[in-house]
């Protein structure tokens, strides 16, 4: 157990620290050590506060960049309570033994997200404090260090409890969490830094991330699992969604798995679309003049594999559409949309058997964030861009004798675009605005396209195929023309592209080069 009879108290964000001082100090009998504009909030608040440039004998210097870099200080932080060399040099010197540190650092993630120039960053650069808070945390099991105003209220209750003393475990958890912090405000200014440098990945990386919570378990019930949120999120970003309703249970592991799946398959839309997902992949997804057809149109795609599954909105989810997905007949784990009418919201939330299970997520920014896409291997990770920029339609080549029409031109584009979701090999049919089926995660393409024409049944007939890849020989493109595709949209650059064209044009298919793959792993 520690008892706190001296703390330093230096914070950048003073939010709740007269409260907190005024508790240590009045109802514990806590001297107070501060500075600067601390020092000046505390004496407004009329608390007795000790200047440190009085205690140290030594004023601030250079605007302030050193005030608490002084052996007065860091030997007091830093002195081992149970060694009597360490005590005596305190006594000697008349150094004060400091039994809590009380500091936040300044905000230079809020400054350089904020677009500051150089020179600002670098003075939001806070030295004086992490060298307190690491020292603090280092000497942890004699004094304890506070490092954020959501700590004041547990430190002063277990203080109450303890009669102004911190137990062992605290005192851990509070080094535990201090180092975090230092962690972290490290890797966004090395990450700010590196990005200065023009070079595309650092020579480093340095990730930081804090944790939202346990989940019940992974994706199988024997593995436990939990999920954290990037220091630095982005607005699009699935961690950053405000939860409207939990379901009960909140999110599981593949929730937010298949979740984010969805969230990308309408990112890039920009008519009204939904995509209803299943273990990541689109098994429904819609596009139409309203949002409710659009859902109708993803519903219809594959109603079967729906049940159960993940609805994902590019537009704010109206009455009629809360109506269609809140049948009693469908069954649905999460709804994420930018956002909800009151009414819509009500309906999702009552409508259904299953409502009160439903967990409704809302996330107002759809355009993709900037983070790169992460892959974890065995001893290491990969980085990459995520693939979400648009197409260049510029590029396009139309390399066989028919020609598509302006209708068939406008299935091509969502047939491609829909195409980017579904895993390798990925072979997808589109037909008004509509998917009608997907073959994904395939060995060969032609089976891809086997799987798709068996998902689309009669709806293949007049549809428009897309492939994630060039098709390596005519047999896939030949099953997309027995089950009635009239065209078909691929990367080209096989070997074999002239037998392919070859294969379109002997069928009477239509056949669009973009000359840009989507693979998907």
């Amino acid at each position: 157990m520690l008892s706190v009879q001296n703390a330093i108290i230096s914070v950048y964000d003073k939010s709740g620290v007269v409260d907190f001082a005024r508790a240590l100090q009045k109802e514990f009998g806590v001297r107070i050590y501060s500075s600067g504009g601390t020092a000046r909030v505390l004496r407004e608040a009329q608390l007795d506060v000790t200047e440190i440039s009085d205690y140290t004998g030594a004023v601030e210097i250079l605007d302030g960049r050193v005030k608490t870099l002084h052996p007065k200080i860091h030997g007091g932080i830093l002195a081992k309570r149970d060694k009597k060399e360490h005590m005596q040099t305190l006594k000697e010197q008349g150094i004060v033994r400091f039994d809590m540190v009380v500091c936040n650092l300044y905000p230079f993630e809020e400054v350089v997200s904020a677009g500051a120039d150089l020179q600002k960053a670098l003075e939001n650069i806070d030295i004086g404090g992490p060298s307190m808070v690491r020292a603090a945390a280092k000497n942890h099991p004699f004094v304890a260090v506070v490092t954020s105003p959501v700590q004041y209220a547990s430190v002063l209750e277990e203080m109450r409890q303890n009669g102004g003393a911190l137990t062992e475990p605290t005192l851990r958890e509070l080094a535990v969490e201090a180092f975090a912090r230092t962690a972290a405000y490290d890797a966004a200014i090395h990450r700010y830094l590196a990005s200065l440098n023009g070079a595309k990945w650092a020579k480093t990386l340095v990730m930081s991330y804090q944790l939202l919570g346990e989940l019940r378990y992974g994706e199988n019930p024997h593995q436990s699992a939990a999920v954290y949120r990037a220091a630095r999120l982005e607005a699009g970003s699935l961690a950053a969604a405000e939860v409207l309703q939990t379901g009960g249970r909140g999110l599981s592991f593949n929730n937010y798995l298949d979740t984010d799946g969805a969230l990308n398959c309408v990112r890039l839309f920009k008519k009204p679309t939904v995509a209803i997902i299943k273990h990541t992949v689109p098994c429904g997804l819609g596009q139409g003049g309203s949002l409710a057809e659009a859902f109708g149109k993803a519903l219809a795609g594959d109603p079967v594999s729906a049940f159960g599954g993940i609805v994902a909105a590019n537009k704010k989810i109206d009455t009629e559409t809360a109506r269609l997905i809140a049948d009693k007949k469908n069954f649905f784990e999460v709804v994420v949309a930018p956002d909800y009418e009151p009414e819509a919201l009500e309906i999702l939330k009552t409508a259904a058997p299953w409502s009160g299970n439903l967990r409704i997520l809302k996330i107002a920014q759809l355009s993709y964030p900037s983070e790169p896409e992460v892959r974890y291997v065995t001893g290491g990770l990969l980085l990459q861009d995520a693939d979400s920029a648009p197409d260049a339609e510029d590029e396009w080549e139309v390399v066989t004798e028919r020609k598509p029409d302006d209708t068939e031109w406008e299935q091509v584009r969502f047939a491609w675009l829909v195409c980017r979701y579904v895993k390798s090999n990925a072979v997808v049919l589109a037909r008004d605005g509509m998917l009608v089926g997907a073959g994904g995660g395939q060995t060969s393409r032609v089976d891809a396209a086997k799987v798709a024409v068996m998902k689309a049944g009669e709806r293949a007939v007049g549809a428009v195929a897309a492939s994630d890849a060039f098709f390596p020989f005519p047999d896939g493109v030949e099953v997309l023309a027995d089950a009635g595709v009239v065209g078909v949209v691929q990367p080209g650059g096989s070997k074999r592209d002239k037998e392919v064209i070859q294969a379109a044009n002997a069928r009477g298919l239509f056949m669009v080069f973009t000359h840009r793959r989507h693979f998907r792993h």
